[in-house]
């Protein structure tokens, strides 16, 4: 049995239901009934901050770009990421402009993609197909699995060779 409450003028009296039929009073019950729709809409605008004040952040934009000297090159672990990033991107250009190999032709067909795919359309194909092929969503049937395994794999020999 799961109490539910009676209403805003009977504090401390519930009423017994089954989980079912508890779920479905409280989706209808009212738990403001007192207070007017202004008072309303304002609590619910506080609770979405957590009832905290919120100010704008204040942005300065120079209008003259600075001198090379008095721009800061920033630290030694900045620096080596950019140049990580710049490394992983002409990477991703030599991986794209190479000849596939038949499994990764097997894998963006698999995935129903082009070659010419970005990693986030990759990506998003994989989540996709995952939420379409997975077991929850199709009551167990197998060959759903069997799908669901092919992009799996598809996905992992396309991240293996450096495309997502």
């Amino acid at each position: 049995m799961h109490r539910a409450p009676v209403g805003a003028d009977a504090e401390g009296l519930y009423l017994l239901f089954c989980l079912a039929h508890a779920k479905e009073y409280s989706e209808g019950y009212n738990y403001v009934t007192k207070l007017s729709n202004p008072v309303t809409a304002r609590y619910q605008r506080e609770a979405a901050s957590g009832s905290r004040p919120s100010w704008g952040v204040r942005i300065d934009h120079s209008p003259e770009t600075p001198l090379p000297s008095s721009i800061r090159s920033g630290t030694a672990k900045a620096i080596n990421a950019r140049k990580g990033a710049a490394q992983r991107q002409a990477a991703q250009a030599v991986v794209q402009s190479r000849k596939l190999k038949v499994l990764e032709a097997k894998a963006f067909e698999t995935l129903g993609l082009s070659p010419s795919a970005t990693p986030d359309e990759i990506r998003s194909r994989y989540k996709q197909r995952l939420k379409m092929h997975h077991p929850d969503a199709n009551d167990g049937d197998r060959a759903s699995e069997d799908a669901l395994r092919a992009a799996i794999d598809a996905h992992r020999i396309l991240k293996l060779n450096g495309f997502c």
